[in-house]
């Protein structure tokens, strides 16, 4: 029986350590710092033998493969001894996938992807597909895989979470734009976390679709420096004509994929702002790609609404999956400053993944708090500022 170890007590580690569970591995999670209660609760419900408060190097080096949590730096002492020895580390997607012959629209980027993603599996769901919603967002998608049956996922997916994927393969890939970012992560290097980003291509095939942003430099100065054989839809609020792909054209998005075309006033979208235009075009250049009929298109962007964690309507099917009950005490518990919510706000909802390094700080108040990582220390469980667990990002809003 193989041996998998996976580091991190989150969302994401707890996730693949049921899947692990369930595929008949001999499974160990360790988080060296506190597992939250909930998630030791799943663990022993699952039967799963974990540490928390430490690592116990002879019970994670005996692996033969091990998951670690995307918020992990490579750079940990831990991590470094495992690719010495030359053990095979992977992401929690990279795992769940092996698993998983579902349809995958899988979204990456540095701005937006949450919304594209939000709104791409609320136009699936409006079009009655069995359809999943999960990795950067929702519930852990290992643990969907372990657990339930889609037909279809839609994953958002960060750039950690890429970093350990080899042999994923999404169906549809979206990079909604590239700007610098979690640098720290990338030895300051813009290329290496445009890499990162590019690995969600990998492996697409003919059949394929890459959705992408062609106004973004930086998207287009990597996309003209490799070779990708999927299908390109790229969408642009510049050129007013394209055979495939998105465009604006008398004050309406036209979308075309193969011999279909679809168009929708700008008026008539839900979501304002030229930002917003982008992510609606990519959501519906995905849409389109996959057979949904152009009144549900329609419909969809025309009625959808925005997520919680961004200031707005609060009705959207992100709240769905937590109750605004249940947010506001957790919101309150982040931080006596916050105990009380600022009027036309939102709460930030979504869970942070098993460690982050400190340079990783929130950039602004929808954003979450981190602890810190130092090179004696890796720190895998959720950081003690309280979110429900909406996602696994190792940086909420723009990793």
């Amino acid at each position: 029986m193989s041996r998998i170890v996976v580091l991190g007590g989150g969302e994401s580690g707890v996730g693949a350590a049921v899947l692990a569970k369930v595929k008949g591995f001999d499974v160990f999670l360790s988080d060296n710092g506190t597992i939250a209660d909930h998630f030791v609760d799943d663990l022993r419900k699952w039967d799963i033998p974990f540490e928390q408060g430490g690592h116990t190097e002879g019970l994670i080096l005996s692996a033969d493969e091990v998951v670690k949590s995307p918020g992990i730096p490579s750079t940990v002492p831990m991590v470094r001894k495992l690719e010495a020895q030359g053990t095979p580390i992977l992401s929690e997607i990279e795992f769940a996938g092996r698993y998983d012959s579902a349809k995958k629209i899988c979204i990456t980027g540095s701005n937006g992807k949450t919304t594209t993603t939000s709104l791409i599996y609320y136009l699936l769901k409006n079009a009655g597909l069995n359809v999943g919603l999960g990795g950067n967002i929702g519930k852990s998608y290992a643990f969907q895989v372990a657990t339930e049956h889609y037909d279809y996922y839609v994953l958002e997916i960060s750039s950690f979470q890429l970093d350990n994927c080899y042999e994923f393969h999404p169906d549809i890939a979206i990079i909604t734009n590239i700007s610098p970012d979690h640098l720290d992560r990338y030895d300051y290097q813009l290329e290496n976390y445009v890499k990162s980003k590019f690995r969600i291509t990998q492996n697409l095939n003919p059949e394929d679709c890459f959705i992408f942003d062609s106004d973004d430099s930086i998207t287009i100065d990597h996309l003209n420096k490799i070779i990708i054989s999927a299908k390109k839809l790229p969408f642009t609020q510049k050129e007013t004509d394209l055979k495939q792909g998105a465009f604006i054209k008398d004050d309406k998005i036209v979308v075309r994929v193969d011999d279909e075309e679809c168009d929708v006033y700008l008026k008539e979208l839900a979501l304002g702002g030229k930002h917003n235009i982008y992510n609606s075009m990519a959501a519906a250049l995905a849409a389109k790609a996959s057979g949904i009929d152009n009144k549900i298109i329609r419909n969809s962007l025309e009625t959808f609404q925005r997520n919680v964690r961004r200031p707005g309507p609060v009705t959207s099917v992100i709240t769905q999956l937590v109750p605004l009950s249940e947010i506001a005490p957790l919101w309150a518990m982040s931080s006596p400053s916050m105990a009380t919510p600022v009027q036309g706000t939102s709460p930030p909802v979504r869970h942070t993944s098993d460690s982050v390094p400190a340079s990783a700080a929130p950039r602004s108040a929808d954003h979450t708090a981190y602890r810190s990582v130092s090179s004696s220390n890796v720190t895998d469980s959720p950081p003690l500022y309280a979110t429900p667990p909406l996602g696994l990002s190792d940086h909420p809003a723009s990793v």
